[in-house]
């Protein structure tokens, strides 16, 4: 795969960007002091990644920006093991932040998502989950550097967290966004997921780092946010029809590519089903957020790719 990108977003705020983007291959970000901070303020780092190679290759970059002193807060924006791998590697000193939810969801999937997908190395696993928690929204302050942290979920998952720099305008939405991919709703919401885009609408970012794929800048923000709303649509729609006639969910996606129009072209089109499960289920009265067994789900995602799902992490 090719190498992971560091971008700087805007001054002292960067991207740390994985392509291609697809299962396990996902964002993280770096927030440095502002200019005249004392010396001993730190940096924010924003999610790790999945295996012990890839999570020391990010440490490395961050050093080279950074320095070599420990992070001030690391935040999870969810609780996805793509996103939480890394969280051991910090300083037992460095505070991890995440939603309540977050923290609960990383202690009961411990290490799933390695035991989903099998073919990279992953080298050392410990699970931490984080240890400082808030149930709305948090306020962090780098110096003059000013970091909100806003619960929007259940929709990715039902922890989700946008991590929000309002002087830069600069979004990092964790899994509520996916760029070129499409979006995974199973742990979270279908009913609940235009609420989170809608919270990121109203934010108007200048620069929104999505959880995978390339960043959004200018107009193309309204365009990526505007796209996965439509898409959200089409599924709630496609799972309503569905859901009242008996269809089974992976039925419904073998033949929904009219359905689809431009989105069956997005990666990782095996979401559709998984996605279409988490609409019955919710149909069927369950809580949006509420948990739902996956080995049926992930049964019918690797039966409507046509064999193993791949990962490239």
């Amino acid at each position: 795969m090719p190498e992971p990108e560091l971008h700087e977003v805007a001054p002292g705020v960067y991207a740390y960007v994985q392509p291609d983007g697809s299962w396990m291959l996902n964002n993280t970000g770096l927030v440095t002091a502002p200019p005249g901070a004392a010396p001993d303020t730190g940096y924010v780092l924003v999610d790790t990644t999945s295996t012990e190679s890839r999570n020391r290759a990010l440490l490395r970059r961050v050093r080279d920006v950074a320095g070599d002193g420990p992070p001030r807060v690391l935040v999870n924006t969810h609780h996805h093991g793509d996103h939480t791998f890394g969280n051991w590697l910090m300083p037992p000193r460095t505070p991890i932040v995440g939603h309540v939810l977050c923290r609960a969801d990383v202690e009961r999937s411990g290490t799933l998502a390695a035991r989903t997908f099998t073919g990279p190395d992953y080298g050392e696993l410990r699970v931490r989950p984080p240890d400082t928690t808030f149930e709305s929204r948090l306020t962090l302050h780098l110096g003059e550097r000013r970091i909100d942290l806003l619960h929007t979920g259940p929709a990715h998952t039902r922890g989700d967290v946008i991590v929000w720099l309002p002087a830069e305008r600069v979004a990092f939405a964790g899994d509520l966004a996916f760029s070129g991919g499409q979006p995974f709703l199973v742990d979270g919401s279908v009913a609940g997921y235009p609420a989170a885009l809608a919270a990121l609408c109203a934010l108007a970012p200048a620069v929104l780092v999505p959880g995978h794929g390339p960043i959004s800048r200018g107009d193309d923000v309204p365009r990526l946010l505007g796209d996965l709303l439509e898409y959200s649509t089409v599924v709630e729609h496609l799972a309503r029809y569905g859901h009242k006639a008996g269809v089974p969910p992976l039925e419904l996606a073998r033949g929904a590519t009219r359905e689809l129009g431009r989105f069956a072209t997005w990666r990782e089109s095996e979401r559709l089903v998984g996605n279409l499960h988490r609409a019955y289920f919710e149909l069927d009265g369950n809580a949006p957020g509420s948990h739902l067994p996956m080995a049926d789900v992930w049964a019918d995602m690797v039966a409507y790719h046509g064999g193993p799902i791949p990962c490239h992490a």
